[in-house]
Order: C-alpha cells, then sequence, then structure tokens
C-alpha cells in the first residue's frame, strides 16, 4: 500500500507518487498541487523580510535566466 501525504495548505489526503513532496530542514512540505504549493511559497515570501532571501532569489533569478539564454542560442537558427 502507498504511503498517503496530507497537504499543509488545504488538508487534502493524496497517496504518494502524486502531488510536491519537499523537505527542508528536517520538516516535510506535502502539497497535494501546485496551486497549493504557489500559495504557501507566496505566504513564505510575504513573511521572511527581503534581506534575509533577497540576494538568494536575485541569485536563482540570474541562474535561470542565464539557463534560458543559452537555450534559445541553442534553438537559433544556424545559417
Amino acid at each position: 500500500m502507498k504511503k498517503k501525504h496530507k497537504c499543509i495548505v488545504c488538508g487534502r489526503v493524496f497517496p504518494e507518487g502524486q502531488g510536491i513532496i519537499l523537505t527542508y530542514g528536517g520538516v516535510e512540505l506535502a502539497f497535494h498541487s501546485s496551486k497549493c504549493a504557489s500559495k504557501f511559497l507566496k505566504q513564505l515570501l510575504d513573511r521572511v523580510p527581503p534581506d534575509v532571501l533577497g540576494d538568494y532569489v536575485k541569485r536563482l533569478v540570474e541562474e535561470n535566466l542565464e539557463k534560458l539564454r543559452e537555450l534559445e542560442k541553442r534553438k537559433a537558427k544556424k545559417i
């Protein structure tokens, strides 16, 4: 029998293999849908001061933008 998880946002129970399960600092974060995960992330970002997470957010944005630029270069038509 598959393990069951309970969404920490809405309380819905869902089986292993569905939803989003993250472990952060020994705490399991279980979300039954991306909508619940987004809601939790928004609440987290609203409560954590920007001076704590700001640098990390900027670095992640830059890393992702760089990956997108590389992907666009690879996809560009070569004449």
